[in-house]
């Protein structure tokens, strides 16, 4: 799961829940597999201020299990961001690593990041769709 999901879930200023928050909450009790990484916790932990807020987003990721990047998942990941570069498509470099992630193993990536939508275009990346 990409940040973008995480953020819209934790906002507080809105009045209505995105549908992609309202997902979230739902699969998290329905204890869907859902994974993440180091760097999604750690890019929300810098987005979000306050205390409060800090330990709600650790209590939150402490029972989801945590994928490690290996060395060849970096290495794909530098191939992805390069093979979209060729076609037009600008891939930051979290991003590659976080669309290879998911293409290594077999995973959909849940995101409202459009970026995604375009390595999904040139890639084996699948983007999961709310239902």
């Amino acid at each position: 799961m990409d940040t973008s999901v995480w953020s819209l879930a934790f906002r507080r200023d809105r009045r209505e829940p995105t549908p992609e928050a309202r997902a979230l909450a739902r699969y998290l009790s329905e204890g869907e597999a859902i994974f993440t990484t180091g760097i999604v916790l750690q890019e929300i932990l810098q987005g979000l201020a306050g205390p409060k807020a800090r330990e709600a987003i650790l209590e939150r990721f402490q029972n989801l299990p945590f994928i490690e990047p290996s060395r060849n998942d970096h290495v794909a990941a530098a191939d992805l961001r390069n093979a979209c570069r060729r076609r037009g498509v600008q891939v930051g470099t979290i991003d590659a690593l976080l669309a290879q992630i998911c293409i290594g193993r077999g995973l959909q990536m849940f995101t409202t990041d459009q970026d995604f939508e375009h390595v999904a275009r040139l890639s084996a990346l699948q983007l999961h769709r709310v239902r």
